[in-house]
């Protein structure tokens, strides 16, 4: 989110943590918490507040368990946004939390530039995910 130097900062974003919320123990693909709930990357083997949002690579393996499963704990959990990224169809669902259940609120598909929650303070390529 830095987008090198002159990004507009505000997130520790780090990849496939371990999360664990009570008996269940998580890994998502990234997961970011705003600066200001988590100033810096845990030195602990997990982190114990739950991220601000989820990025999960879906894969014919994986994709019931993202979309079910693990989605419910993250909105029980009171993580406020998670994106779906399909690399074989090239999307992306972005999901905001509502009253305890995930709602699509964009999708997108292809290589078009995009500004999606909660990181809509900058333009992100979308084709250089499929690069």
């Amino acid at each position: 989110f830095h987008l090198g130097q002159h990004g507009p900062g505000g997130w520790v974003i780090v990849d496939e943590p371990e999360l664990r919320f009570g008996s269940d123990v998580l890994v998502p693909d990234l997961a970011g918490w705003r600066r200001e709930r988590l100033s810096t990357v845990p030195s602990v083997a997990y982190p114990t507040i739950a991220p601000d949002w989820v990025c999960e690579v879906l894969s014919p393996s994986t994709e019931a368990l993202d979309r079910s499963k693990k989605l419910r704990i993250y909105a029980r959990e009171g993580v406020t946004h998670a994106w779906l990224v399909n690399p074989i169809l090239r999307t992306l669902e972005v999901l905001s939390l509502a009253r305890g259940v995930f709602r699509l609120s964009a999708s997108y598909e292809g290589g078009v530039n995009i500004r999606a929650a909660p990181f809509g303070a900058i333009e992100l390529d979308l084709g250089a995910l499929w690069v």
